[in-house]
């Protein structure tokens, strides 16, 4: 099978603006927004089987689906106008900002392409070169002087299907934002694929109409200023051939560690969760686990959720799995971001756009991942941050984030992350053609990384994209499915 990379051809590469009627538009970054500023991209695939008995028909894609991709596309940025424009950085403002100028600016890079690839091996579960997922997302520009919000690809594979991937800029949106995003276009695209006949300006429902004002997010010991001087100042001296005044909008070298890995996804089914959880609960109480003295010990809960045991059980494994290959990395720490809309002291509306997650490193031990009752381990500590933070407040100890991360880098530990959500609803997705074959999330492969996701069968499953080195996938794969008792 020929690699996608060698395979892909560009058809079109165009811009969507929104309808000509859109004004002007500029919001302000949030201290959110700003702690993600030169942060690589996220980015999500998703791909699409084509309906019978529209697979064998190879103007479908071009005379349906694209014309129909591109004018919702367009329709929806009249909603999510700051998508069209720019991150820029005038030069009397100390922070940089979110800009939307119509006729100066172009709108949202489009790029359409084929593939070669294998799409029935692309959409699979079982491993395959990590470099394969790179060919279906397209590069997000970003400059010196501005940087561009998102970018979209499509791409065929002929008399199978298509995909449509997304790259987002970290210090504009978060995940629950780009996903009401690409819910709002595959809403109203859906509208018009089964009603070509209307007429009428298809509406968004509630829940996907984005609520746009930044200023509900209060900033009163300065965090926005703080973090942007730490990428200004700190951060830009970690790459000192860049040459700029530390006032740059450029995302920082975050490449994919694509050498000998791959990509694979597991299912952790419903059934799976409920046997995890009494593993857990059963030896909660026996368990020593070695707490600093201002950690609060709660009590042992009644239930436990599916994202604590997921995080237990997955972070484990992969802590494991690596250390099964290099002997000598032996210190983990998990950490995982938390929506915080309803937890500040001022509540944001549930459909605010833009940023509203913070990071939490979870308190155990550095070789708690490795210990023979990890999973028990690392639950109890997840369950007992989460009980904190709540109690605590979302942005306790906010300031040190930065900090925290170099002191645990320097002293060798390796930090295990997550992206997604199992909450985003992500395989109901559907643009008029039906649900998605399969979600990814590329941009894990720039770190290490865990994505989830929902489980495409709607049971309550939760699904885990991982990419690893093919050597330490295959242990991955023998603990995690003897873990869950799986022949």
């Amino acid at each position: 099978m020929a690699s996608p990379n060698s395979s892909i051809k560009i058809h079109e590469h165009c811009h969507i603006a929104p309808p000509p009627t859109a004004a002007p538009s500029s919001h302000p970054l949030t201290f959110f927004d700003l702690a993600w500023l030169r942060f690589h991209p996220v980015e999500r695939t998703f791909f699409y089987s084509f309906p019978f008995p529209h697979a064998n028909n190879p103007s479908f894609f071009f005379e349906k689906v694209i014309p129909n991709l591109k004018t919702s596309l367009s329709l929806t940025l009249q909603h999510f106008l700051l998508l069209a424009g720019n991150i820029v950085w005038p030069s009397d403002s100390e922070t940089p900002i979110l800009q939307y100028t119509p006729g100066k600016d172009v709108g949202v890079s489009l790029l359409i392409a084929e593939s070669e690839a294998d799409f029935n091996h692309i959409v699979d579960n079982s491993p395959h070169e990590a470099a394969d997922s790179r060919s279906f997302v397209p590069h997000l520009e970003s400059f010196d002087t501005h940087a561009s919000i998102i970018s979209l690809q499509i791409t065929h594979f002929p008399n199978k299907g298509f995909s449509i991937g997304i790259s987002t800029h970290h210090a504009v949106l978060d995940g629950k934002s780009s996903t009401m995003f690409i819910k709002a276009w595959a809403s109203l695209c859906h509208h018009q694929v089964v009603d070509e006949e209307s007429q009428s300006s298809p509406s968004l429902v509630p829940e996907l109409e984005p609520f746009l004002d930044r200023e509900v997010i209060k900033d009163p010991t300065g965090l926005g200023l703080f973090f942007t001087k730490i990428w200004t100042e700190k951060l830009s001296k970690l790459f000192p051939t860049e040459q700029n005044s530390g006032r740059t909008l450029k995302i920082l070298p975050f490449p994919p560690q694509l050498e000998d890995s791959v990509r694979a996804t597991f299912e952790i089914t419903r059934e799976d969760l409920e046997k995890i959880k009494k593993r857990v609960l059963s030896k909660w109480d026996d368990i020593d686990i070695a707490m600093n003295n201002e950690i609060p010990s709660y009590s042992k809960p009644h239930t436990l959720s599916s994202f604590v045991l997921t995080c237990a059980y997955v972070s484990v494994c992969i802590a494991k799995a690596i250390q099964g290959v290099e002997s000598n990395k032996q210190k983990f720490v998990f950490s995982f971001t938390t929506d915080c809309r309803g937890r500040l002291e001022e509540p944001v509306p549930n459909n605010y756009f833009g940023n509203c997650v913070w990071g939490e490193f979870v308190d155990t031990q550095p070789t708690d991942y490795i210990h023979e009752e990890g999973v028990v381990i690392v639950a109890k500590n997840i369950h007992n941050k989460i009980k904190k933070m709540l109690e605590k407040g979302v942005l306790e100890g906010v300031s040190d984030m930065f900090s925290t991360y170099a002191s645990l880098q320097s002293e060798g530990i390796e930090r295990i992350g997550i992206a997604g959500s199992n909450r985003f609803g992500v395989y109901g997705i559907d643009f008029g053609w039906g649900k998605p074959a399969k979600v990814e999330i590329p941009s894990i492969d720039r770190g290490l990384t865990f994505g989830i996701a929902d489980s495409k069968d709607g049971k309550g499953g939760i699904e885990v994209g991982l990419v690893l080195n093919k050597h330490v996938m295959d242990i991955f794969k023998t603990l995690f499915n003897a873990g869950l008792c799986i022949d």
